[in-house]
């Protein structure tokens, strides 16, 4: 028996955030980055709570990728304070953060329910509805995802105005990453018909308006889309999970510090490649892997086709690829200029073990060894 399930309410459309005038708690933890604080953002949620006669606090030491020790701040923060309820604001890393804080929290003390409202300033990860966490131990170098149904947000605010200042390039990477969680979730082991009708829109979606909102971020109109495009990714993979991409992306960003929505880009059609197995010419129609047929459906979907699956699958790759390049994501690890070949290289191993060991990789349409990830790995350094 399979279930499908959403928890989060989500607010939608134009004025969204009037939603935080009628929330039901009188005691309120605003958790965010600093950015937001200081480019005066958190007025437009602070003015509905005040309208509303509503008590708030503000925890903004929330630094990219979550790590532990700035969620143990947080839990120090929460457990003074004592909300009834977070709003969470910014992009994955304050809304991972905040349920961290709240799920970690309550296990020290756990005076009552907490509620979630989750305010997404960027349009990528789908966390204002998923049931997933990522922090980071920056020690060890290595991200761990948390999985549990109690982190989903109980309520979701997508509202473009506060996307519409997002930078050109967080735009390209935020978008990348809509479109992979999408498209990993559509190809998992563990898709069905309500999470693959979801991925398909929102590939939909970023077929027709990423790169509008990348050329022009005044565009309101392609910034609500991808915002929505960002929520329905994220419904989608909170059922039917993610795959490798996600694994190896994890690493590249624990290790070197790469924008996970970038890593997951330069990875992706790697992984297309990969899970197709379209290398293989000598191959039959009739022997191609499962993933094949549901990636020529997706090249479908964003009116791409050529005259057999595997070409098609092929279009999908370019398309990425094609994608990368009018946005300026960098296609190779030696494009970004940051980390030098014998860093890279020592430290691929490690990355390779971490990978598949991640929560992520079980899902996976075609299951990886090792050699297959240090090949990766290998390729992405350069062409």
């Amino acid at each position: 028996m399979n279930t499908f399930e959403m928890k989060t309410a989500i607010h939608f459309g134009s004025n969204a955030l009037d939603r935080l005038k009628e929330i039901p708690y009188k005691r309120v933890l605003v958790i965010t980055d600093p950015f937001v604080v200081q480019s005066k953002m958190v007025d437009l949620i602070t003015a509905p709570l005040e309208s509303a006669g509503i008590q708030y606090d503000i925890f903004c030491d929330v630094v990219p990728d979550a790590p532990v020790e700035k969620i143990a701040t947080g839990v120090k923060k929460f457990l003074q304070y004592q909300p009834e309820a977070i709003v969470a604001v910014g992009g994955g890393s304050a809304i991972d953060s905040s349920k961290a804080i709240r799920e970690f929290a309550l296990k020290i003390n756990n005076y009552g329910k907490v509620g979630l409202i989750a305010v997404p300033t960027t349009s990528g990860t789908g966390s204002e509805v998923t049931s997933f966490a990522v922090v980071n131990d920056t020690e060890a170098h290595v991200k761990y995802p948390l999985v549990s149904d109690s982190l989903t947000p109980d309520e979701a605010i997508l509202d473009a105005e506060l996307v519409k200042s997002v930078p050109p390039a967080i735009t390209a990477d935020t978008g990348m990453d809509v479109f992979t969680h999408a498209l990993e979730s559509y190809v998992s082991t563990a898709h069905n018909e309500f999470s693959s009708a979801l991925a398909e829109k929102a590939m939909e979606i970023c077929g027709v308006f990423l790169l509008r909102a990348y050329l022009d971020g005044s565009d309101m109109h392609a910034r609500q889309k991808m915002h929505v495009a960002s929520c329905l990714a994220g419904l989608s993979f909170n059922t039917a999970g993610l795959g490798i991409t996600h694994s190896m992306a994890h690493q590249l960003g624990a290790m070197f510090h790469i924008p996970h929505g970038r890593a997951n880009a330069m990875l992706l059609p790697h992984i297309v490649e990969f899970n197709a197995d379209i290398n293989k010419h000598s191959r039959s129609q009739k022997e191609y892997l499962p993933a094949v047929k549901r990636y020529a459906d997706v090249a479908h979907i964003l009116g791409l086709s050529n005259y057999n699956k595997v070409m098609t699958v092929r279009s999908l790759v370019n398309w990425i690829q094609f994608m990368q390049k009018e946005m300026n994501i960098p296609l190779t690890i030696q494009e970004l200029g940051t980390i030098t070949p014998d860093a890279y290289f020592a430290a691929i191993d490690k990355m390779a073990d971490a990978a598949l060991v991640d929560a992520c990789t079980a899902n996976n349409p075609r299951v990886p060894t090792k050699e297959d990830i240090i090949k990766i790995y290998t390729k992405l350094w350069s062409f």
